[in-house]
């Protein structure tokens, strides 16, 4: 649904999925969503008609997360078929598929420059992908249960996950460490995200 947040009213309901929608992406410029369901899809939709303008289609199971690139032109979608890909918004196509988690990717981010993407998997890693290419860059281990979520500074060079541990990490992005371990939670640490000036993240569990 798209909602006016001034009167608290639904403005239109996008309809079209099947099953469970489990995450949804808006472009920069604030005019298409991009939608990931359980069916094994995602759709791009127009904010301004609700009307769906295309239907990505080429996972092989549930569609868990899906970002957009910060110039609005791609997607990548995160999914327990153990891949990510990454889409074309205006042409629906598969640029490419990114292979290398050995359990369900759950979450993922794009860098602020659009030139990598993060992913989150329930192997327990986390993986630094290089778009131009679709090579995994570094494989980032240190949590000991899956990885929930993941989000990446405002500058790009530091992640922070949060993992099923209870605990969160803090990485660097140019060598692939992690340079700290933020304990404190009991369970399950599901969300984390990042305050604009990069210096306070924020965790639910």
């Amino acid at each position: 649904r798209v909602w006016d947040l001034d009167t608290g009213q639904p403005l239109r309901t996008l309809e079209g999925h099947s099953h469970w929608v489990n995450a949804v992406a808006v472009t920069p410029d604030g005019r298409r969503a991009v939608s990931a369901s359980v069916e094994h899809t995602l759709r791009v939709w127009d904010l301004d008609t609700g009307q769906p303008l295309r239907t990505l289609d080429g996972h092989s199971d549930w569609v868990m997360a899906v970002v957009v690139t910060p110039d609005g032109r791609r997607a990548v979608s995160a999914s327990i078929d153990h891949t990510l890909r990454v889409w074309d918004l205006d042409t629906g196509q598969t640029l490419r598929t990114l292979d290398g988690h050995s359990d369900w990717v759950i979450a993922v981010v794009v860098t602020p420059d659009g030139r990598r993407a993060v992913s989150a998997s329930a192997d327990g890693t986390l993986r630094v992908w290089d778009f131009d290419t679709g090579q995994s860059l570094w494989s980032l281990k240190g949590h000991s249960g899956g990885v929930r979520s993941v989000t990446v500074t405002p500058d790009g060079r530091r992640a922070v996950s949060a993992s099923a541990d209870g605990t969160l990490r803090v990485w660097d992005f140019d060598t692939g460490q992690s340079l700290r371990s933020l304990e404190g939670h009991s369970e399950w640490v599901n969300a984390v995200a990042v305050t604009p000036d990069g210096r306070r993240a924020v965790s639910a569990s």
